[in-house]
């Protein structure tokens, strides 16, 4: 795959910045968007050529733009909910001390090739309460895995684990990063 110029990734990441910076300042003022795209082209001319190295615009196509939304505020959001409702029926038990935590190794789909996809799914787990993807990492083989901190293990089997803990968010995050 051709690498893409440095004006495409400085342009892709000017955008993602100044599209963040309209969303935090929240304001359309000439003077917030004078400084929002100041600071969005030195923060691209710098960090751009980290964050990008193929497919410059991939992010922008208006169907992934939605997956990702539906994904956030649908799927994610549940997968949140459900693990603080797990997390307060752990704190609130009157036998606190009856969960086993631990450290799980659990398959990484082969459909999420991307780093930015591993990267995602790792961190929709560990937003999740309850756990922290500690790591990613490749076997001899090519196949990926997830090293997590389980704060109750109730799955050994690494499939099932996988399926506890990735819930419907794997799923997702490999059809947006295909």
């Amino acid at each position: 795959m051709e690498k893409p110029s440095k004006f495409a990734v400085w342009l892709s990441t000017f955008l993602f910045c100044m599209l963040f910076w309209l969303l935090l300042t929240w304001s359309v003022e000439p003077v917030e968007l004078i400084l929002g795209a100041a600071v969005s082209a030195v923060v691209a001319a710098f960090s751009g050529r980290f964050l990008i190295h193929n497919r410059a615009f991939y992010l922008y196509n208006p169907v992934r733009l939605v997956m990702i939304l539906v994904y956030n505020i649908f799927i994610f959001f549940w997968e949140i909910i459900k693990a603080n409702v797990n997390m307060a029926r752990i704190v609130l038990s009157p036998n606190l001390g009856n969960y086993q935590a631990g450290i799980i190794r659990i398959p990484a789909s082969p459909d999420i090739k991307s780093d930015y996809g591993q990267a995602m799914v790792s961190n929709s787990i560990t937003l999740t309460p309850g756990t922290i993807t500690m790591d990613v990492a490749e076997d001899e083989e090519g196949n990926n895995y997830y090293y997590v901190h389980w704060i109750d293990v109730t799955e050994t089997d690494r499939e099932k684990a996988g399926e506890v803990i990735k819930g419907r968010m794997e799923r997702w995050i490999g059809r947006i990063w295909k």
